[in-house]
Protein backbone atom coordinates (compact mmCIF):
# COMPACT_ATOMS: atom_id res chain seq x y z
CA UNK A 1 0.00 0.00 0.00
CA UNK A 2 1.21 3.44 -0.60
CA UNK A 3 0.00 6.95 -0.14
CA UNK A 4 -2.12 8.99 -2.84
CA UNK A 5 -2.15 12.29 -2.78
CA UNK A 6 -3.89 14.36 -5.60
CA UNK A 7 -1.50 17.01 -7.11
CA UNK A 8 -3.58 19.67 -6.07
CA UNK A 9 -2.92 18.37 -1.93
CA UNK A 10 -0.95 20.43 -0.47
CA UNK A 11 1.22 18.16 2.10
CA UNK A 12 3.94 19.36 3.99
CA UNK A 13 7.35 17.61 3.82
CA UNK A 14 7.57 17.12 7.74
CA UNK A 15 3.68 15.41 7.70
CA UNK A 16 4.02 12.12 8.23
CA UNK A 17 1.60 10.19 6.67
CA UNK A 18 0.50 6.46 7.10
CA UNK A 19 0.43 3.85 4.24
CA UNK A 20 -3.30 3.57 2.68
CA UNK A 21 -4.17 6.60 3.11
CA UNK A 22 -5.68 9.02 0.33
CA UNK A 23 -5.78 12.91 0.27
CA UNK A 24 -7.94 14.58 -2.26
CA UNK A 25 -7.88 17.56 -4.33
CA UNK A 26 -7.45 20.77 -2.13
CA UNK A 27 -6.71 19.59 0.98
CA UNK A 28 -4.05 20.58 3.23
CA UNK A 29 -1.42 19.05 5.91
CA UNK A 30 0.54 21.09 7.45
CA UNK A 31 3.44 20.90 8.96
CA UNK A 32 4.75 17.88 11.76
CA UNK A 33 0.81 16.52 11.06
CA UNK A 34 0.60 13.07 11.87
CA UNK A 35 -2.10 11.12 9.72
CA UNK A 36 -1.75 7.22 10.44
CA UNK A 37 -2.55 4.77 8.11
CA UNK A 38 -6.06 3.67 6.05
CA UNK A 39 -7.11 7.74 6.26
CA UNK A 40 -9.35 9.33 3.98
CA UNK A 41 -9.08 13.26 3.75
CA UNK A 42 -11.38 15.12 1.50
CA UNK A 43 -11.58 17.86 -0.77
CA UNK A 44 -10.84 21.29 1.13
CA UNK A 45 -9.92 19.64 3.77
CA UNK A 46 -7.89 21.47 6.79
CA UNK A 47 -5.37 19.81 9.25
CA UNK A 48 -3.35 21.99 11.10
CA UNK A 49 0.24 21.84 11.94
CA UNK A 50 0.88 18.85 14.98
CA UNK A 51 -2.56 17.30 14.35
CA UNK A 52 -2.22 14.09 15.59
CA UNK A 53 -5.00 11.43 13.79
CA UNK A 54 -5.11 7.77 13.74
CA UNK A 55 -5.79 4.82 11.57
CA UNK A 56 -8.83 4.85 9.62
CA UNK A 57 -10.00 8.17 9.99
CA UNK A 58 -12.27 9.99 7.79
CA UNK A 59 -12.13 14.03 6.91
CA UNK A 60 -15.26 14.72 4.94
CA UNK A 61 -15.00 17.10 2.18
CA UNK A 62 -13.92 20.85 4.03
CA UNK A 63 -13.86 19.68 7.39
CA UNK A 64 -11.65 21.82 9.42
CA UNK A 65 -9.38 20.55 12.05
CA UNK A 66 -7.14 23.34 13.80
CA UNK A 67 -3.96 22.42 16.13
CA UNK A 68 -3.15 20.86 18.70
CA UNK A 69 -6.47 18.69 18.00
CA UNK A 70 -6.05 14.88 18.16
CA UNK A 71 -7.98 12.37 16.73
CA UNK A 72 -7.95 8.33 17.45
CA UNK A 73 -8.48 5.65 15.31
CA UNK A 74 -11.67 5.29 13.49
CA UNK A 75 -12.94 8.71 13.59
CA UNK A 76 -15.34 10.34 11.55
CA UNK A 77 -15.67 14.05 11.20
CA UNK A 78 -18.57 15.09 8.76
CA UNK A 79 -18.75 17.70 5.87
CA UNK A 80 -17.56 21.43 7.21
CA UNK A 81 -17.34 20.27 10.77
CA UNK A 82 -15.51 22.64 12.81
CA UNK A 83 -12.53 21.54 15.53
CA UNK A 84 -11.62 25.10 17.26
CA UNK A 85 -8.37 25.84 18.99
CA UNK A 86 -9.32 29.62 20.85
CA UNK A 87 -11.75 29.89 23.14
CA UNK A 88 -11.79 33.94 23.53
CA UNK A 89 -10.77 34.60 19.78
CA UNK A 90 -9.72 38.04 18.76
CA UNK A 91 -7.56 39.50 15.60
CA UNK A 92 -6.42 42.16 17.80
CA UNK A 93 -5.03 42.24 21.52
CA UNK A 94 -6.86 44.95 23.61
CA UNK A 95 -4.42 47.69 22.24
CA UNK A 96 -5.52 46.95 18.62
CA UNK A 97 -2.40 45.45 17.48
CA UNK A 98 -2.59 42.84 15.46
CA UNK A 99 -2.10 39.00 17.23
CA UNK A 100 0.32 36.88 16.01
CA UNK A 101 0.70 32.91 16.49
CA UNK A 102 2.74 33.71 19.82
CA UNK A 103 0.21 35.87 21.28
CA UNK A 104 -2.64 33.56 22.10
CA UNK A 105 -2.11 29.76 23.55
CA UNK A 106 -3.97 26.99 21.03
CA UNK A 107 -6.30 24.91 23.09
CA UNK A 108 -7.32 21.20 21.94
CA UNK A 109 -10.42 19.19 20.75
CA UNK A 110 -9.67 15.05 21.70
CA UNK A 111 -12.04 12.87 20.02
CA UNK A 112 -11.71 9.26 21.11
CA UNK A 113 -11.96 6.52 19.37
CA UNK A 114 -15.03 5.38 16.71
CA UNK A 115 -16.64 8.82 17.56
CA UNK A 116 -18.70 10.46 14.77
CA UNK A 117 -19.04 14.67 14.10
CA UNK A 118 -22.03 15.19 12.10
CA UNK A 119 -22.07 17.69 8.88
CA UNK A 120 -20.85 21.27 9.94
CA UNK A 121 -20.84 20.57 13.72
CA UNK A 122 -18.57 22.94 15.74
CA UNK A 123 -16.21 21.68 18.77
CA UNK A 124 -15.17 24.76 20.75
CA UNK A 125 -11.85 23.71 22.44
CA UNK A 126 -11.10 23.16 24.98
CA UNK A 127 -13.60 19.89 24.81
CA UNK A 128 -13.04 15.77 24.32
CA UNK A 129 -15.66 13.82 23.05
CA UNK A 130 -15.90 10.61 24.04
CA UNK A 131 -15.23 6.83 22.31
CA UNK A 132 -17.90 5.64 20.09
CA UNK A 133 -20.31 9.17 20.37
CA UNK A 134 -22.21 10.68 17.83
CA UNK A 135 -22.91 14.30 17.56
CA UNK A 136 -25.46 15.56 15.04
CA UNK A 137 -25.34 17.69 12.31
CA UNK A 138 -24.97 21.10 13.35
CA UNK A 139 -24.22 20.76 16.64
CA UNK A 140 -21.99 22.90 19.00
CA UNK A 141 -20.26 20.91 21.64
CA UNK A 142 -19.07 23.18 24.03
CA UNK A 143 -18.51 20.79 27.01
CA UNK A 144 -17.38 17.29 27.28
CA UNK A 145 -19.53 14.54 25.60
CA UNK A 146 -19.36 11.20 27.35
CA UNK A 147 -18.45 7.86 25.73
CA UNK A 148 -22.07 6.18 23.53
CA UNK A 149 -23.84 9.70 23.97
CA UNK A 150 -25.54 11.18 21.26
CA UNK A 151 -25.79 15.02 21.76
CA UNK A 152 -27.39 17.62 19.58
CA UNK A 153 -28.34 20.84 19.28
CA UNK A 154 -26.49 24.76 20.22
CA UNK A 155 -25.63 23.92 23.05
CA UNK A 156 -24.97 20.41 22.44
CA UNK A 157 -27.15 18.41 24.85
CA UNK A 158 -27.04 14.53 25.28
CA UNK A 159 -30.88 13.45 24.31
CA UNK A 160 -29.81 9.70 23.88
CA UNK A 161 -27.25 6.99 23.70
CA UNK A 162 -25.55 4.95 20.76
CA UNK A 163 -23.44 2.22 20.15
CA UNK A 164 -20.72 0.78 18.02
CA UNK A 165 -22.96 1.16 15.27
CA UNK A 166 -23.98 5.03 15.27
CA UNK A 167 -27.82 3.48 15.90
CA UNK A 168 -29.62 5.16 18.45
CA UNK A 169 -30.09 2.51 21.49
CA UNK A 170 -33.79 1.50 23.30
CA UNK A 171 -33.45 1.02 27.13
CA UNK A 172 -35.23 -2.50 28.06
CA UNK A 173 -38.61 -2.02 29.25
CA UNK A 174 -37.76 -5.01 31.93
CA UNK A 175 -34.56 -4.05 32.73
CA UNK A 176 -33.93 0.16 33.62
CA UNK A 177 -30.35 1.15 32.58
CA UNK A 178 -29.83 -1.43 30.09
CA UNK A 179 -29.82 -0.44 26.67
CA UNK A 180 -29.46 -2.35 23.65
CA UNK A 181 -28.30 -1.83 19.99
CA UNK A 182 -31.09 -2.55 17.57
CA UNK A 183 -28.40 -3.51 14.68
CA UNK A 184 -26.30 -5.03 16.68
CA UNK A 185 -27.92 -6.69 19.92
CA UNK A 186 -25.26 -5.24 21.95
CA UNK A 187 -25.79 -4.78 25.64
CA UNK A 188 -24.72 -1.45 27.21
CA UNK A 189 -25.13 -0.94 31.06
CA UNK A 190 -25.89 2.81 32.41
CA UNK A 191 -25.08 3.75 36.18
CA UNK A 192 -25.00 7.66 37.14
CA UNK A 193 -24.81 9.00 33.62
CA UNK A 194 -22.49 6.63 32.15
CA UNK A 195 -22.76 4.06 29.57
CA UNK A 196 -20.36 1.08 29.42
CA UNK A 197 -20.36 -2.08 26.91
CA UNK A 198 -21.36 -5.42 28.34
CA UNK A 199 -18.38 -7.88 27.46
Amino acid sequence: MTVRTQPTAQVDETARIGEGTTIWDLAQIREKAELGAGCVIGRGAYVGPGVKIGDNVKLQNYALVYEPAELADGVFVGPAAVLTNDYSPRSVDPEGKLKRGGDWEAVAVRVAEGASLGARSVCVAPVSVGRWALVAAGAVVTRDVPDFALVAGVPARRIGWVGRAGVRLAELAAEPGVWRCPRTGALHDEKDGVLTERR
